[in-house]
């Protein structure tokens, strides 16, 4: 019987060369393939066009008011809404969005909004801008002033003559809205408010106005400094009062060409729109206040062909929604003994 010849060392060496040589090609084979297809390719043109989701950064806090700090319960609850168009537009329709809520929270809403009004101020005072004398922690100083043991600005310690001044500067230009609410503002017994709620919508964003500054957390001239600034006017004289913080909604940015394109990958200065809305949560969350994200939370990008009028404005259903929001941050927390 013959015996199985063996295979010769030779044959050996050869078929494990091809192994190796097998082996290396499959792996460079397979890194060209995970760098030619790694993540999700986009088409650059195709940019803007494509949907960012976050998680939506509410910061609901309960209120808390010491002996000292409780206002006389009158039975009453009396909002007074501070903001620009989403509070403004339509201010006399049912469907405008304070009178929603006053329907909805069986209250008494004042709606101190300012139409084309912004957040963050053009310049210190309105003595050098007059235009700033309706954003809002000039707002805010015209009624905290006089219940005030905070030290403000020497140059502006008769404010009424300041803005005496200003409405006679601004002439035509100023709208009666404006005149409006800064006189509403005097006549409100801010001792028997509740909650004031306040809401900017994009605008600042879409003038490319400073966001933040990180040397100076109070400077009005910034998005979140001029709310930091103001709540602490009215916490220093209303420590009563409970201060809810809601963010822009959705907007669409204009492009040079007059497209609509998304406000997270355009830029009109150095952040989108979406910075505006966390630096904004940033100053609520260090003031103590509650915030409500409605960038992410209520009006966003894949819902807001509905709730919007144009590229910035909110229709009804917009505006229903915002209500809502309001009305769960209202009620998340009853004011605490």
């Amino acid at each position: 019987m013959k015996s199985q010849k063996e295979p010769s060392s030779f044959s050996r060496k050869i078929n494990w060369h091809l192994v190796f040589i097998g082996v290396f090609l499959l792996i460079v084979c397979l890194i060209v393939w995970r760098v030619l297809n790694y993540g999700v390719r986009i088409n650059p043109n195709d940019y803007e066009n494509q949907e960012f989701t976050a998680d939506i950064s509410d910061n609901l806090i309960p209120f808390i008011r010491t002996e000292e700090q409780k206002a006389k319960d009158d039975g009453i609850t009396t909002i007074v809404a501070m903001g620009n168009a989403p509070f403004a537009d339509d201010r006399d329709s049912d469907q405008s969005l304070a009178n929603i809520i006053a329907k909805k929270a069986d209250a008494v809403v004042y709606n101190c909004a300012v139409a084309d009004s912004y957040l963050a101020a053009e310049s210190i005072s309105p003595v050098y801008s007059p235009v700033d004398a309706f954003n809002f922690y000039w707002l805010a100083y015209s009624f905290c002033a006089p219940n005030s043991n905070s030290s403000f600005h020497a140059y502006d310690a008769d404010l009424k003559q300041v803005y005496q001044n200003v409405f006679e500067e601004m002439g035509d230009s100023l709208s009666e809205e404006g005149r409006n609410v800064y006189y509403n503002l005097l006549s409100i017994d801010f001792n028997t408010v509740d909650v004031i709620v306040i809401m900017y919508d994009a605008s600042d964003y879409m003038l490319g106005r400073p966001v933040y500054d990180p040397e100076y957390e109070a400077n009005i001239q910034t998005f979140s400094g001029n709310l930091t600034a103001g709540i602490d006017l009215i916490q220093d004289a209303y420590p009563h009062i409970q201060i809810i913080v809601m963010s822009p909604t959705f907007a669409y940015a204009v492009d040079d060409d007059g497209e609509y394109v998304n406000s997270e990958t355009y830029r009109y200065g150095d952040f989108p729109l979406s910075s505006y809305m966390s630096m904004e949560g940033n100053a609520a969350a260090i003031e103590g206040v509650t915030f409500l994200d409605n960038l992410y939370g209520t009006v966003y990008e894949s819902i807001a062909p509905d709730c919007l009028k144009d590229n910035l404005h909110l229709n009804e259903k917009g505006r229903e929604l915002v209500a809502e929001r309001f009305l769960y941050a209202l009620d998340y927390y009853k004011p605490a003994s």
